[in-house]
């Protein structure tokens, strides 16, 4: 499987719907990987790469609910379609607000279903670049020394580095070191790139911060 073609995994119980969706899904140029049941999917070595899943509600043993549920306490981020051929609107509107992309009721087109999943796999494209640059960020906060992402708080808050020295109570020069060393650390040029880098970590920033 080539690490940049994107993968559609179905999840249905009815053999002859997996059949034809793999082969529609394949003739547009995707991989599939097919599951009749939920427990199926989630033991499956899940990809690294742009991946939706296009998800029965009517399931035996786990439904697709409970496995959207599952999925987020496993913090597995792949963007899922529901299909269902009971009409069941107000359960689709449920899985809507818990963050489905699509809500589709069988019978449903091929089209219908084809710009479904590539809204998906551009979703979850999206959201991997953002996972990605998070993990990353972390990683640069990790390196950073106790009093070093001290100074990296107040500097995102907008305090001078006399502010600095007298909040932590140690001299304006020994400030000028950290905040040089955050800078550096950090990987960035200027504040506002600190501040920005701040807030995609999830760090506190005042509104005083110049942009």
């Amino acid at each position: 499987m080539s690490p940049r073609q994107p993968l559609v995994y179905v999840v249905d119980d009815d053999a002859s719907v997996r059949k034809s969706l793999g082969r529609l899904l394949q003739s547009h140029g995707f991989q599939c990987e097919a599951f009749a049941t939920a427990d199926d999917f989630l033991s499956f070595p899940h990809v690294t790469h742009p991946a939706c899943l296009v998800l029965d509600l009517r399931l035996p043993g786990l439904n697709g609910l409970a496995l959207q549920e599952e999925m987020q306490a496993q913090k597995m981020a792949i963007p899922i379609i529901f299909i269902s051929g009971y009409g069941d609107i107000p359960t689709g509107v449920k899985a809507m607000k818990a963050g489905a992309v699509d809500f589709l009721p069988k019978p449903f087109s091929e089209k219908a279903l084809l710009d479904a999943i590539t809204i998906a796999i551009a979703k979850g494209t999206e959201e991997g670049k953002r996972r990605s640059e998070g993990a990353k960020i972390e990683l640069l906060i990790k390196a950073l020394t106790p009093r070093e992402l001290d100074v990296m708080k107040l500097v995102i808050k907008g305090m001078l580095n006399k502010q600095i020295a007298a909040e932590l109570g140690i001299s304006i020069k020994t400030v000028k070191v950290h905040r040089g060393r955050v800078m550096q650390k950090m990987q960035v040029e200027s504040v506002a790139e600190l501040v920005r880098l701040a807030e995609k970590a999830g760090i506190e920033v005042s509104d005083k911060e110049v942009r």
